[in-house]
């Protein structure tokens, strides 16, 4: 604790203020858990003595709990083995620039990334349509005694979307997110709660992120599935020669100018075709892997900017 300086914290407000000041510089994610944590258990432990008053809660508090530094201290030595968890090591360095492009298929970021942006169609739709469904019912319903509640339950549940997409983020992007959400504000009346939900950043910006994730899930989902799509066709064509029902093209005439294209096509039919497009394949295969990770980087750059309240 910081007695050195006379620093005590008398109230749970003055505590968690030296602690958001000794955790500055820390992963804005890893400072709303701290947060969320220390005031769950300061309030926690006020409720279970209510005839203490919270400068003396506190300083028992300090003893068994840890004064602001020194839980700043273990947070951070926390956020050492979460990172480690969340981002596994990387392979093994390789050196040569084939050994760097081959060996994106031992990474596990890249495979994450992939099935994300598969996955980010569904959810894109699932956010979209409650965002834009929230807001228009919120606004016809404004002019109603029901309206006020109903936009209190919608703030509400757009966090907890908020909450569960950066869970997703954190497992398949190995983006650091929250584990917890803001601490709900104490000592206020419910109007000044409601106030609050409405004018915090994260809310609007969560909402923001809502309605962007179906463009994007779209762009995404196209982008692989053409992408995965010519490269598996291109890498099956050696196993359609050996099936002469999959491969139509022998003994169809080409009609008409230019003459290239046919021949062309024709050739992609041969063994020596269908083998460089099989090779091909794998080259593009590979490549989307690159891009995968390279696109999953951003998504998670996007999501931590707008569903994290920077500290």
């Amino acid at each position: 604790m910081n007695e050195a300086s006379g620093n005590v914290p008398r109230t749970i407000a003055e505590y968690l203020e030296q602690l958001r000041a000794a955790l500055r510089g820390a992963d804005p994610a890893l400072i709303q858990d701290a947060l969320y944590d220390a005031e769950e258990h300061l309030r926690a432990e006020l409720y279970e003595r209510p005839g203490r008053d919270e400068a003396a809660m506190l300083e028992h508090v300090v003893e068994s709990y840890g004064a602001p530094d020194e839980v700043a201290e273990i947070y951070r030595d926390q956020e050492i083995k979460i990172q480690r968890a969340i981002r596994p090591p990387p392979p093994p360095k390789r050196r040569s620039a084939a050994g760097r492009f081959f060996g994106v298929a031992a990474d596990p970021r890249a495979w994450g990334a992939l099935f994300y942006l598969l996955f980010g169609l569904v959810t894109g739709i699932a956010y979209f349509t409650w965002v834009v469904a929230g807001l228009s019912v919120s606004l016809g319903f404004s002019v109603l005694i029901i309206g006020l509640p109903f936009i209190v339950l919608f703030f509400g549940s757009v966090r907890g979307l908020a909450l569960l997409e950066g869970r997703l983020v954190e497992t398949m992007l190995g983006v650091r997110m929250p584990r917890r959400p803001p601490y709900p504000p104490k000592h206020m009346t419910l109007f000044q709660r409601m106030g609050a939900m409405f004018t915090d950043p994260r809310s609007w910006s969560s909402m923001l992120y809502g309605l962007l994730q179906l463009p994007l899930g779209i762009f995404y989902f196209t982008l692989v599935v053409t992408w995965l799509s010519v490269s598996l066709a291109f890498i099956a064509m050696p196993i359609a020669k050996l099936f002469p029902g999959l491969d139509q093209w022998d003994g169809v005439t080409c009609l008409g100018t230019p003459q290239w294209p046919c021949d062309l096509l024709t050739w992609t039919h041969s063994w020596s075709g269908a083998i460089v497009l099989c090779a091909l394949g794998l080259l593009l295969f590979f490549l989307l892997l690159h891009v995968v990770r390279g696109l999953g980087h951003l998504h998670g750059q996007l999501a931590k900017h707008l569903l994290v309240l920077r500290a």
